[in-house]
């Protein structure tokens, strides 16, 4: 088994135990999985108990890592209760250094609980540390461990330059809210207590992420990414350069996963909740992202099944069928023609003869073909993205395409039987499937 392919199998593994203990959170699950294996920070943003702090511990339990640091702060909370105290044996010789084993920047999960609360003197330190994995200690850069941190909080920062800071350092955001199904609550006694199984290592992250670096961000995503700037910056969303980079990032870090080495449109997906800054702006980000996220679907969805050249196919000889008729009646009634005109018109005739014998028989095998990945079209689909939901929404994108060239195959079909009398030979095609 490929590592990308064993790599996931252990993500669905890990699915599926966190699915079954947090009800309603199957989106979220899968957003803290790109996340971690990206190196990206996640803030849940939500009231209190909603299971936040549980989500956070159970997934570094999947790794079977003990390295784990968990911590509620409040405006009293002290920087060495998050970084470690000072070495009382480095003081003596005039060094100001902290013992930072078993604390925030000797760890390679942590859970901070209501961030914002974080003082200023904490939180210096806590930008370098979320952003370029750094901690200052004394006078010493050191490099911190830390493979992923979810933070949570119960409200957002109010206007303040250095929260502002903070909060752009989360770049998957998300609200959590209490159930809302009855039949979550019916589960929610019946759910298991055992632990959890580790089933991840810290060398699955590493892998994936040494191949993300190699993963190519084509034209096409770069202006898709573009658009959305553009169409967001239009609605008032301000969004830094940072973000943007970090967002590309990620959806190299999606390809790595699908084994993939370019990103595509499948590993945009979760981008709105990239986007937003409160929570009820989602709704309009995703109002923003879902037109453009179709038209470039579609655009590579297309390059699988290409339809426009052969409508033009159609509709260039379609343009030319009484011309090419009126030819074909003179010739058979035995009207005299200019030399010129004979050839002319017998180079259309054959020239239109061999390319919609060509397009017919070629569209053909393609839709064929694709009527074979219809049988299974939600794997298809779910190979492209192992990390969907709800794929049964873009199975109507395929559908509605077959659609289309079954009919662009039936003008050729008719064109063909207008000027010649009979079907496309090789062509043949069942359109009740």
């Amino acid at each position: 088994m490929k590592p990308t392919n064993a790599i996931q199998s252990k993500i669905n593994q890990a699915i599926k135990q966190l699915e079954s203990r947090f009800l309603e959170r199957e989106e979220l699950i899968r957003l803290l999985f790109l996340g971690m294996m990206g190196g990206e920070n996640v803030l849940l943003v939500g009231p209190p108990g909603t299971a936040k702090s549980q989500l956070a511990r159970s997934t570094a339990q999947l790794f079977g890592s003990e390295n784990w640091f968990d911590y509620l702060l409040t405006r009293f909370t002290t920087p060495d209760e998050l970084f470690g105290p000072v070495s009382l044996q480095e003081l003596k010789q005039d060094r100001y250094i902290r013992q930072t084993d078993g604390y925030l920047p000797g760890s390679q999960f942590a859970f901070l609980d209501e961030i914002f609360k974080a003082n200023s003197a904490i939180l210096n330190a806590l930008l370098s540390i979320l952003n370029e994995r750094m901690f200052f200690n004394g006078r010493e850069k050191q490099p911190v461990p830390l493979l992923f941190l979810i933070a949570a909080s119960n409200e957002l920062p109010e206007e303040n330059e250095q929260l502002a800071a903070l909060y752009d350092r989360f770049l998957i955001r998300y609200e959590v809210t209490y159930l809302k199904n009855i039949a979550s609550y019916e589960l929610m006694f019946q759910m298991p207590d055992e632990p959890l199984s580790p089933v991840l290592s810290i060398s699955d992250v590493e892998y994936i992420q040494q191949a993300a670096r190699h993963v190519h961000l084509p034209e096409s995503i770069i202006y898709f990414l573009f658009q959305l700037k553009q169409a967001l910056e239009e609605k008032e969303f301000l969004i830094s350069d940072r973000r943007w980079s970090k967002i590309g990032r990620l959806w190299k870090t999606s390809a790595a996963l699908n084994g993939r080495d370019t990103v595509s449109i499948w590993d945009t997906v979760f981008t709105p909740h990239m986007l937003w800054d409160v929570p009820e702006d989602l709704t309009v980000a995703q109002e923003v992202f879902e037109p453009i996220f179709q038209a470039a679907l579609k655009r590579e969805v297309e390059k699988e099944l290409p339809l426009r050249a052969f409508e033009q196919i159609a509709e260039k000889w379609q343009d030319k069928v009484e011309e090419l008729q009126s030819f074909q009646f003179k010739r058979e009634m035995g009207e005299k023609l200019g030399k010129e005109s004979a050839q002319r018109g017998m180079s259309q005739i054959d020239n239109a003869r061999s390319e919609i014998e060509e397009a017919g028989r070629h569209l053909r095998d393609l839709l064929v073909a694709w009527q074979q990945n219809e049988k299974d079209l939600a794997g298809h689909i779910y190979r492209q993205n192992f990390l969907l939901m709800n794929i049964e929404r873009y199975t109507v994108k395929y559908t509605g395409l077959r659609i289309q060239g079954e009919r662009i195959l039936q003008s050729l079909q008719k064109i063909y039987r207008t000027l010649f009398d009979r079907d496309i030979p090789g062509a043949s095609y069942d359109y009740t499937l």
